[in-house]
């Protein structure tokens, strides 16, 4: 298996894990946006709470230049060492929303 095709199958199952687990809520869904085609991946909260529009990305990652870029974290999920854990090397993960500058004060890839 090349490395796209497995970072493409790492992110999907991480994706998964993170949308089952947790408490489920009837009027809250989860949705899953899979763009294959341009390594795009996130996690979205969609529904109504008490007259309030739910409605939002929670989670994003991407892959670009077979490294796995991590946009956007709003859970409590260790993304990165959960990464790692399934076998992705740090030099081949990105924190994408750290500025470039700060980027190289971490343990993983600067871009």
């Amino acid at each position: 298996m090349d490395k796209l095709t497995r970072y493409q199958n790492i992110v999907q199952q991480l994706l998964q894990e993170y949308a089952s687990s947790g408490t489920p809520d009837p009027d809250v869904e989860t949705q899953f946006v899979f763009d294959t085609e341009r390594n795009h991946y996130q996690l979205l909260r969609v529904g109504w709470k008490n007259d309030k529009r739910i409605y939002g990305c929670f989670l994003h990652l991407d892959i670009k230049n077979n490294k796995i870029w991590l946009q956007h974290n709003g859970t409590e999920y260790e993304v990165t060492e959960d990464l790692v854990n399934m076998g992705v090397p740090k030099q081949d993960i990105v924190i994408g929303f750290h500025s470039p500058f700060k980027r190289q004060f971490t343990e993983y890839a600067v871009g």
